[in-house]
């Protein structure tokens, strides 16, 4: 039995290293479903089914809580598996299982409130200017569902939300591209945030867990000191306090780490290595 980690690809092992230091007994089973990464510019229906095919891998590796480490399955698929397939996989495989995402987590860091917090509507005459503006680094998918934008509304109205979605930035990491060429985009998209809603943000949220594997390149970008929500830190604080709600979880204490890819098995690029601290291969899912 063990905690699943999945993503599209290798952003999702800035989360999963979190988690195994916050839970270094617990086994672990990663799945990076590299042969349709990335995901972002992907069709939601297309979406939903890559997330469903994944988790099923995961259950049937014997993950029992599988975390959905990329922003865009989270924002799309989410909701869907949860409400649908989760208590009939539920059945099928015979043992309480689930999935969740990190949306979540991110935005309780973000607002300061908790998930269930529901700020009392006020009258459009009455509310006043936004104090504070947060901007969101994300895929096209995810700015398109607008989830940071409507959420973060609805516990804060005195924060107003940015999305900047960052086109191939997910597949330029993938594939480990030049620091030089990261930068530049990272540089270009930060500056068109800026243009858009007249300055820099208040903070930021890097809402795609690839580019937290570049995040010095966004605190670089952004003026100094701008606070950054880091989802791996986020998502592992939330994890935490959901297995104290629920013990009925068996999670493994071996402390196993697999790394599974739907993709080509074998060592990724050095930006992963050098992120990760050591080579790191997968093995073929």
């Amino acid at each position: 039995m063990a905690i699943g980690v999945f993503d599209s690809g290798v952003g999702g092992l800035t989360v999963h290293r979190e988690l195994t230091r916050r839970f270094p007994e617990r086994d672990f089973v990663y799945l990076a479903d590299q042969a349709n990464a990335p995901y972002g510019g992907r069709g939601g229906e297309e979406i939903v089914d890559l997330t469903r095919a994944g988790c099923e891998r995961l259950f049937e590796a014997g993950a029992n809580v599988i975390v959905l480490a990329c922003n865009t399955a989270s924002a799309i698929a989410l909701r869907r598996l949860q409400q649908s397939w989760v208590p009939e996989a539920r059945a099928r495989h015979g043992r309480p299982v689930n999935v969740l995402g990190i949306i979540v987590p991110t935005i309780e860091a973000a607002t300061g409130l908790p998930w269930t917090y529901e700020a009392e509507r006020i009258a459009e005459g009455e509310k006043k200017e936004a104090i504070e503006i947060t901007g969101v680094f994300c895929t096209a998918a995810t700015a398109m569902s607008r989830v940071y934008e409507i959420e973060i509304d609805k516990r804060r109205e005195d924060l107003a939300v940015f999305s900047e979605p960052c086109p191939g930035l997910a597949g330029l990491i993938e594939l480990g591209a030049p620091t030089d060429e990261l930068k530049v985009v990272v540089n270009d998209h930060v500056d068109a945030l800026r243009r858009r809603i007249g300055r820099h943000p208040d903070k930021a949220i890097l809402g795609c867990t690839h580019y937290e594997i570049v995040a010095d390149l966004f605190a670089a970008a952004l003026p100094p000191g701008t606070p950054v929500i880091h989802q791996p830190t986020a998502v592992a604080d939330a994890l935490d306090r959901y297995f104290q709600r629920h013990p009925e979880y068996a999670l493994g204490g071996s402390g196993r780490r697999d790394f599974l890819t739907t993709g080509q098995p074998g060592p990724q690029s050095d930006l992963v290595a050098q992120f990760w601290g050591a080579p790191l291969a997968f093995a073929a899912a």
